[in-house]
């Protein structure tokens, strides 16, 4: 993998070819950054219309798409649009309950665990690196996660006719092969063998003119956004999520995890993972997900992308706290949570303020034990829940509740996004003094601190 030679039988040298066919099937013809954008934009309008689980069974395209973008989406949701058969919609639905538990902690483990996880890979970062989406762009990449996470795990989201989920999937998994195919300039099948794609002056603006011009070596790096490096991705959001809330102290039951698991499983199935990459037990995940980082760290990149993407992230965050001393906290958190070769690889082991770093350990231990006694008796009592879900509500907040910049989905789907995230101000499972607590730190006010929450 990865060498002048590669080995072909390699996850990193495949990619998905239902999809880059559908990809190369639409974008024939259009030759030139120029041309390809163009189509693309066609293509895109195209898909907007792609709302619900169930409309995708009846969809039509427009008269004004081309014909043969038109004939290979059809051909593409004829072949993927089913789940797989071995999709259990009693563990998905599990699933589903657990992600509205956690609900503004899983917002804090998004930003702090599993995106600074994404930016391990050295040759993953270098796509994110082309596309300018975190260095320039920081909240379109985390919008643009939050826009496929959430139609997915709310509830029938992957089951339901009027849920989103599958349709969204299928868009990301052909926002994968366009990727793929502008980079290589091609299909991924003609890249191998056909030696490096060379970079190019940018020849205009935009996403798609800088990744069809930024250059690839499939012999060395193996494809973009290939099997290995999407398997690898699914496990930061499963996998990491699940060991991350193992840190804080609030780990879940094995069948839970085992459910979550199996629910973002069925998700990497339609982004075109392939099963054999997946993982059913957190043991199967950390065991992958060590030797893929493994893998990826002996292809060292100069200049490093990841430590420019890992500060945008933090500075992001960084942003969104008042108080000087507090603003480590983001990456001290991040640190704790990836461990410390991911801390050292993303360049987040410069040294912080020292009572920055004391405040965060004293807390930390304090809080850990405090958790532990008081939870015998209230057993909905967690401070370190208490603390992430503050953090968290101001992330989403900035994020995601911005009525000035809505996230890219339909307005049905987009109300469901609303009313979930205005239900996660509320913690159901602590009492009532905490929530009081975490409204304070959260910085919200009136009603939304004193709605009434479980005793």
């Amino acid at each position: 993998m990865h060498r002048d030679n590669p080995d072909l039988s390699s996850p990193a040298m495949r990619a998905d070819p239902p999809a880059d066919d559908t990809v190369a099937r639409m974008l024939a013809g259009a030759d030139g950054p120029h041309a390809l954008s163009e189509r693309i934009a066609a293509i895109n309008r195209e898909l907007a219309r792609w709302e619900t689980n169930g409309g995708l069974a009846h969809w039509q395209p427009d008269a004004s798409l081309d014909p043969r973008a038109a004939a290979a989406l059809k051909d593409y949701l004829a072949g993927c649009l089913p789940l797989p058969s071995w999709a259990d919609a009693s563990r998905i639905a599990r699933a589903e309950a657990l992600f509205m538990d956690m609900s503004m902690l899983s917002c804090t483990l998004l930003f702090c665990a599993s995106l600074p996880e994404c930016y391990v890979l050295p040759d993953l970062s270098a796509v994110l690196h082309a596309a300018g989406q975190l260095e320039a762009h920081t909240d379109y990449r985390v919008r643009s996660t939050a826009a496929m996470i959430f139609p997915v795990m709310l509830g029938g989201g992957l089951t339901a006719a009027e849920g989103g989920g599958v349709a969204q999937a299928l868009k990301v998994r052909l926002i994968h092969a366009t990727i793929r195919h502008l980079i290589l300039r091609g299909s991924p099948d003609a890249s191998l063998g056909a030696g490096p794609v060379r970079p190019l002056a940018v020849a205009g603006g935009g996403i798609y003119h800088t990744l069809y011009a930024h250059g690839w070596d499939t012999a060395r790096s193996g494809m973009p956004c290939n099997q290995e490096e999407l398997a690898y991705t699914l496990l930061t959001f499963n996998y990491v999520f699940l060991r991350g809330l193992r840190k804080l102290g609030l780990g879940l039951p094995r069948q839970d995890e085992e459910d979550y698991l199996h629910a973002w499983n069925v998700l990497g199935h339609m982004l075109g993972i392939e099963r054999a990459l997946m993982a059913g037990t957190m043991d199967e995940a950390s065991r992958m997900f060590d030797e893929i980082q493994a893998r990826g760290r002996q292809m060292a990149r100069a200049p490093d992308p990841r430590p420019a993407l890992a500060a945008a992230l933090m500075k992001t965050m960084e942003d969104e706290i008042p108080v000087r001393l507090l603003k480590p906290i983001p990456t001290l958190l991040t640190r704790l949570l990836c461990g410390r070769d991911a801390t050292r690889d993303l360049g987040l082991h410069a040294r912080l303020p020292l009572l920055s770093r004391l405040l965060f350990g004293a807390g930390l231990a304090l809080v850990r034990a405090i958790d532990a006694v008081v939870r015998q008796v209230v057993p909905g009592f967690s401070i370190s829940r208490m603390l992430t879900r503050a953090l968290g509500y101001r992330l989403v907040t900035r994020f995601l509740m911005d009525q000035t910049r809505p996230l890219r989905l339909p307005d049905a789907l987009l109300g469901e996004v609303h009313d979930a995230t205005a239900q996660w101000s509320h913690d159901p499972n602590a009492p009532r003094w905490l929530a009081r607590v975490e409204a304070r730190l959260a910085g919200r006010t009136g009603s939304q601190a004193t709605q009434p929450t479980a005793a």
